[in-house]
């Protein structure tokens, strides 16, 4: 079984062995042993839970349950990072994924879930399915006698072409955590605009304004988008 090395981080190695994703968490040499190891099973536990509850309200990978206490192990999301390919679709296919993504993340909050690194790394875009077959790529995935990844590579190409609503997956919720905070939503919003700002800068303002569209789905919204402002404004005046 041949296993490829797709990304690596400061906290954890990915790596990829048939369909088949492993976050790997890297042991800190300056860490005391003990230590390093009580603290990286805790924080894959923790975002091995935050995983689990994220798959049940968006479309995020749903993780295999495991005993190797540093390791999660998921499906492979095949399709296209928003980081490297957003800005190459045309404005009114962005405008559509960026208001989903504020739909997404409303529902994220709404359950109390803070994402901690929202940016379009952290969001693969699938093609475009119909919305009565959201709910098939994670039954397929947690069908054992299915073989994994098959909607990805076959069954989304068959219907990219359907007039439906993006399909965005969310991933890598190491820095997540659960908080009934508006703040924390602010900021978790806040980190959104700013990657929007610095990685799709040519249209990242007409982009904002319609996560903000799909935000306001949120109960929450017109608190945390208050909030918001006095996040930003203690940014510009800091220092």
């Amino acid at each position: 079984m041949t296993s490829k090395l797709i990304a690596q981080g400061a906290e954890a190695k990915i790596i990829l062995s048939k369909d088949i994703v492993t976050k790997d968490r890297i042991s800190k040499s300056y860490r005391i042993p003990e230590l390093d190891k009580k603290i990286r099973k805790s924080r894959t536990k923790a975002e091995t839970k935050l995983l689990h509850k994220a798959s049940q309200i968006i479309n995020s990978p749903i993780p295999e349950t495991s005993k190797e206490i540093h390791k999660i192990k998921m499906p492979y999301i095949n399709g296209q990072k928003l980081s490297d390919n957003l800005d190459n679709f045309p404005l009114t296919k962005q405008k559509q994924i960026c208001k989903q993504i504020g739909e997404d993340v409303a529902k994220l909050h709404d359950a109390e879930i803070i994402h901690g690194d929202l940016t379009t790394s952290n969001m693969i875009l699938v093609e475009s399915l119909p919305t009565h077959s959201h709910s098939q790529i994670n039954k397929i995935v947690t069908n054992k006698k299915s073989k994994r990844g098959a909607l990805m590579k076959s069954g989304s190409e068959q219907l990219i072409n359907e007039q439906c609503e993006p399909i965005i997956y969310f991933i890598d919720f190491g820095l997540g955590f659960i908080s009934h905070k508006f703040e924390d939503k602010a900021v978790d919003i806040h980190l959104f605009k700013q990657a929007l700002e610095a990685k799709h800068f040519r249209n990242w303002e007409v982009l904002f304004k319609e996560f903000e569209k799909g935000y306001n789905k949120s109960k929450d919204s017109k608190i945390v988008f208050e909030r918001l402002k006095a996040v930003e404004k203690r940014g510009r005046y800091k220092g």
